[in-house]
Parts: structure tokens; sequence; C-alpha cells
């Protein structure tokens, strides 16, 4: 059975800084974000925000995906997250 894998881009309140992860539980994982508890880079830059995420049918298609978008540029990130959430607002309750 395969496992179903997210890519995520959480932020902090200002918008300012973007974090994109992989995981194959998603509401547990921005869970520990909010918690402080994700990784280093998100308690230190506050990202707790859900901002974007999409669902792949198989956690090695999140991760390849993942790879591709931390190689985008900042601009090509925002457009894709306000793609899907034009207020930049926090997606947490949805998932």
């Amino acid at each position: 059975m395969t496992k179903v894998g997210y890519v995520y881009i959480v932020s902090n309140i200002q918008r300012s800084v973007f974090y994109i992860g992989v995981t194959s539980d998603l509401r547990q994982r921005i869970f520990e974000h909010k918690e402080e508890k994700g990784s280093k880079f998100t308690s230190k830059y506050r990202c707790t925000y859900l901002v974007y995420y999409e669902i792949l049918g198989d956690i090695s298609f999140a991760i390849e995906r993942e790879k591709q978008l931390k190689n985008w540029h900042r601009n090509w990130k925002i457009n894709l997250i306000k793609s899907m959430n034009p207020d930049m607002r926090d997606l947490y309750e949805e998932v």
C-alpha cells in the first residue's frame, strides 16, 4: 500500500518567510509547527501558518515535488500560494 504524501508551505504572520516541507500526516505536522516543534528553522522564524499544500498519491512524489519547489524563485512560490490561497490565510482548520 502506498502512503499519500503532502507538500506544504508554512509562513510567519507577516508572510515574509516561507518554509517548504513534506509529510505523510499534514494535520499532525502543522500542529507540530504551531507548537514550535516542527523544525529549528520554523521555530526560529515562527513559521506556524499553513498557507499552501498539495496532496500527492505517493510520498515519493511528494518528496520530488518538495525538491522542485525548494529550487523555485521566491516570486514563483508566492504566485503558487496565491493561486490556491489569494489572501494567504492560515489553512490549518481546513485539513
